[in-house]
């Protein structure tokens, strides 16, 4: 079966996390979230750790906890507290917890790096499923939601006049996070997911005209990224999931050296 082929399993998983995380990507870009959605994964560590001491689907225990974490965001940054600060205080004391958290669970030391940094090679079937389950669910609910949640993107006002809610519109954006955290481990890691959120939007940024034609864009280059970054790693020996953010890195700059080139033209 082409499945049992373990490089066709992490292209697989590398095409639905892409899916999932580039147009989910472009409203991150949009509300300015990027380390709204970095804190959301770095406490996904946490999640990682209680579900292998409590012996339950990793996948659901990252979720549970990225999502834990996104509304305790959600709720304190309506308070005094300034939202760089919140941020800064989850993004790094619940990475830390989980690491010392590790260190009291016997037998996970080893499989630690590769919930950091990604082990997309070694995705299994089960996992390739839960990925573009998640996937999935993440693309239905932006479908679903594309008017409401643009329409609260562009401006307060429009939202209230049109009957949208802006706190319904964000509880959505931060479930989509979470459950796009929770299937993005696995191919990048905690600490880089972050990047496949938000390089892709920001490279397709630099030519579209739509945001329609932008999360389509982001999409494209997301996959065109995953996969170069896949295929330099095999041939180069590199760690996969920081491969996949250089290539897309390399998009980044190369995107945005043609728009200069355009505009100068």
């Amino acid at each position: 079966m082409i499945l049992d082929d373990f490089l066709v399993r992490a292209v697989f998983a590398g095409i639905g996390v892409s899916f999932a995380s580039a147009p989910l990507g472009c409203f991150v870009v949009w509300h300015r979230m990027v380390y709204f959605g970095d804190a959301t994964a770095h406490a996904a560590i946490l999640g990682v750790v209680l579900s292998l001491a409590l012996s339950v689907s990793i996948f659901a225990g990252t979720l549970v906890t990225a999502l834990l974490m996104a509304l305790s965001i959600s709720i304190m940054r309506q308070k005094t507290f300034a939202l760089d600060t919140i941020l800064g205080v989850i993004a790094h004391s619940s990475l830390a917890v989980g690491l010392v958290a590790a260190s009291f669970v016997g037998g996970i030391r080893v499989d630690l790096r590769g919930f950091l940094f990604g082990d997309i090679l070694a995705v299994s079937k089960s996992d390739l499923t839960i990925i573009w389950i998640g996937a999935l669910c993440v693309i239905a609910l932006i479908l679903w939601r594309w008017s409401p949640l643009l329409i609260s993107t562009v401006s307060s006002d429009l939202a209230h006049t049109s009957g949208v809610s802006e706190r319904r519109e964000k509880l959505i954006l931060t479930l989509a996070l979470a459950v796009t955290v929770a299937v993005g481990i696995k191919v990048v890691g905690v600490l880089m997911i972050g990047a496949l959120l938000v390089i892709p939007a920001a490279s397709a940024r630099c030519f579209a005209r739509t945001p329609e034609f932008m999360a389509i864009l982001a999409v494209i280059i997301g996959t065109i990224g995953t996969l170069g970054g896949i295929r330099f790693s095999f041939d180069f020996d590199t760690p996969t999931g920081p491969t996949i953010v250089c290539a897309l890195a390399v998009i980044f700059v190369v995107s945005n050296f043609v728009r200069v080139i355009s505009k100068t033209a």
